[in-house]
């Protein structure tokens, strides 16, 4: 078991932690990143319909930095060797975990210890980064990547080369929240924080930062960092109120899901059996 107190004092001191007090964290630091790799700690939870960051875990993750050395992974034979202080995730796993664990990895998928995939979940050829949380039955599909403290929900596809940012620094920052049953589009990125709520759409290419304004078609109202329930958004434009001669970029609602749209982007649970 991990000791918040002593994890928390000793990330305040870490600039003069001696050798002996590395030696007396590493077991808690190892315990909390179990934690996190089983679930049972996230970056981020819900809160009466919000989300609320943890800093500590950011705080656990940056101090397992120090403790670790660097060590050559192979994840096997004939594919590409890895020289990290991060091990990865299935590095000693075998059939049986995998079959406990209940969720499908192909070739060329890369989960660093530290995060959590639901059972159920797909992992195509992606990356996964520590402190990220994958829900169950979700789709990790081809080169997208799952940042830092990034929270996915549960029956979510995460489209072949999309990108949800990932996030240790500044360490109260909120990472990226993705909820249950949302769609992703392809090559679209997300980052900085931002939350995409249950069952939003979102296309192809579609870029959200905490900045980028997010336009609702129907009203004209603008909003930032958040992408309403049920919204389906595509990358647009918009004037520049201060020069209208400029175009800047903007994600804009085009309608709310319904069944055309949810027949569009349905699971297929063939592939998550």
């Amino acid at each position: 078991m991990y000791s918040r107190p002593l994890i928390e004092d000793a990330f305040a001191r870490r600039a003069e932690l001696t050798e002996a007090e590395l030696a007396a964290l590493a077991p808690h630091v190892e315990a909390g990143i179990d934690a996190l790799d089983r679930g049972e700690l996230r970056a981020a939870h819900p809160v009466d319909g919000s989300w609320a960051a943890d800093p500590f875990v950011k705080k656990l993750i940056l101090l397992s930095f120090p403790l670790g050395e660097n060590a050559v992974a192979e994840a096997g034979a004939g594919l590409p060797k890895s020289y990290d202080k991060i091990p990865l995730k299935f590095a000693h796993w075998q059939e049986a975990d995998f079959q406990k664990a209940a969720i499908r990895v192909v070739p060329g998928a890369v989960v660093r210890r530290g995060a959590h995939i639901g059972p159920g979940a797909v992992l195509m050829p992606s990356f996964v980064n520590i402190g990220a949380h994958v829900g169950a039955g979700t789709m990790i599909d081809t080169w997208a990547t799952v940042g830092s403290c990034a929270q996915v929900g549960e029956r979510c596809h995460i489209s072949g080369g999309a990108g949800l940012g990932g996030v240790l620094e500044p360490i109260g920052d909120s990472p990226v929240v993705i909820e249950d049953d949302v769609f992703v589009g392809a090559r679209s990125e997300i980052a900085e924080g931002v939350r995409v709520r249950r069952g939003a759409v979102i296309g192809m290419g579609v870029y959200l930062g905490a900045s980028t304004p997010i336009v609702d078609r129907a009203t004209g109202e603008v909003t930032r960092g958040e992408v309403p329930e049920d919204a389906v958004v595509v990358p647009g434009t918009r004037t520049d109120p201060r020069n209208p001669g400029l175009a800047t970029y903007a994600a804009v609602i085009v309608k709310y899901a319904d069944e055309r749209t949810r027949g569009k982007t349905a699971l297929n649970d063939l592939v998550r059996d």
